[in-house]
C-alpha cells in the first residue's frame, strides 16, 4: 500500500486548503483512512476519519465544522477541505489508511503512511 499525500502550502489566516491522498495497493473504499497532523514539537494528533465501507466521518474537537473529509472512490483519493483556517492549524499533515473499515484515533492503529504534507497558516 502506497499513499500519497499533497496539496498543503501557505495560506492567509481564514484561507482554506484541500488536502489530497492518493492511495494504490488497496481496494478503494474499503478501509478506514484518517488524517494526522504534527506539529513543531507536539505529538502527531489525529484530525479525521472516513470509515470504510458506508462513508461515515468523524472529527476531532477542534476542527468540526471547518474540515471536511471525503472519500472519491473512483480515483483512490481521499480529500481533506479545510476551511476558516488559523495558526494553530499549522502543521505536517499525514494521511494514513488501515487494515480495517473502522475508524481510530491513534497512529498505531494505521499501518500505512503517507510522506506528509506542509500546511503553513500565516498573515
Amino acid at each position: 500500500v502506497q499513499l500519497q499525500a499533497s496539496g498543503g502550502g501557505l495560506v492567509q489566516p481564514g484561507g482554506s486548503l484541500r488536502l489530497s491522498c492518493a492511495a494504490s495497493g488497496l481496494i478503494p473504499g474499503r478501509y478506514a483512512t484518517g488524517w494526522f497532523r504534527q506539529a513543531p514539537g507536539k505529538e502527531r494528533e489525529w484530525v479525521a476519519c472516513v470509515n470504510g465501507g458506508v462513508p461515515r466521518t468523524y472529527y476531532e474537537d477542534s476542527v468540526k465544522g471547518r474540515f471536511t473529509i471525503s472519500r472519491d472512490n473512483a480515483k483512490s483519493t481521499v480529500y481533506l477541505q479545510m476551511n476558516s483556517l488559523n495558526p494553530e492549524d499549522t502543521a505536517v499533515y499525514f494521511c494514513a489508511a488501515r487494515s480495517t473499515a473502522g475508524c481510530g484515533t491513534q497512529p498505531g492503529l494505521y499501518r500505512s503512511w503517507g510522506q506528509g504534507t506542509l500546511v503553513t497558516v500565516s498573515s
